[in-house]
């Protein structure tokens, strides 16, 4: 029996807590658990959102369900539990070959961006630990992890992918922005002089920094703009 959104008995239970309910409903012959509703999602896709790890356990023992199923958006799974920060249905689904934990939605957006965007130092980790997963992997507007992180202005998120060999600071989104324009600057002083004197922000000139006598801008106009910035932007620029 389905509702209107096409949701059937076994999805609903898996939103809520009541895994003796999904147990139940799973020992019945004619259930289909990876069955999806109007929207594409299925049991599955609700409980790794709202952090049902034990009914996930339950669903994932099942051969019908296909832990990496996109829904009409493109989100897996994975793409949840990463959104709603449950770290350990995102360590219990990695465990699954058949999960690809570089999946982009609709939107182009990996995990790891939407981790990168909300901030959650601890799943970013945690995703990085695939080798398919590649941390500079722009979206359909050409904006990276790096990207979202710097306008989230957060800063673990940052360091973390600064540490990356394969992340590109200077790496500009279809318009033409790197991370460094996406941080926020409204409230920083000199921040306008700063984004025109280093307009790109390279390996080489990271490298290069302490080196007044190769910097294209005075060291004078570095310094007085950093006195105003957010840690995130410091990282950036260094």
């Amino acid at each position: 029996m389905l509702d209107n959104k096409g949701r059937t008995p076994l999805s609903s239970a898996a939103e809520s807590r009541h895994e003796k309910v999904v147990k139940a409903i799973l020992e019945r012959e004619e259930v289909k658990p990876g069955k999806p509703d109007n929207n594409g999602r299925t049991p599955l896709s609700y409980a790794t959102w709202l952090g049902r790890e034990g009914i996930v356990n339950l669903l994932l023992w099942r051969e019908e369900v296909k832990p990496d199923m996109s829904d009409n958006d493109g989100r897996t799974p994975l793409s949840y539990a990463v959104w709603s920060k449950h770290e350990g249905i995102v360590k219990l689904l990695l465990w699954r070959e058949e999960v690809n934990p570089d999946w982009p939605d609709d939107n182009g957006q990996t995990p790891l961006s939407l981790a990168a965007k909300k901030g959650y130092d601890e799943v970013i980790q945690i995703l990085l630990g695939p080798e398919e997963v590649k941390p500079d992997k722009p979206d359909n507007n050409g904006r990276t992890p790096l990207s979202y992180a710097a306008e989230s202005e957060c800063e673990g998120a940052v360091k973390i992918l600064l540490r990356r060999e394969e992340v590109n600071p200077d790496q500009p989104d279809n318009d033409g922005k790197t991370p460094l324009m996406w941080a926020p600057c409204s409230w920083y002083q000199n921040m306008g002089a700063l984004l025109q004197c280093h307009k790109s922000v390279t390996h080489s000139a990271r490298g290069d920094l302490g080196d007044t006598t190769s910097r294209k801008s005075p060291p004078i106009l570095l310094f007085p703009a950093v006195l105003f910035m957010g840690p995130v932007l410091v990282y950036l620029v260094l």
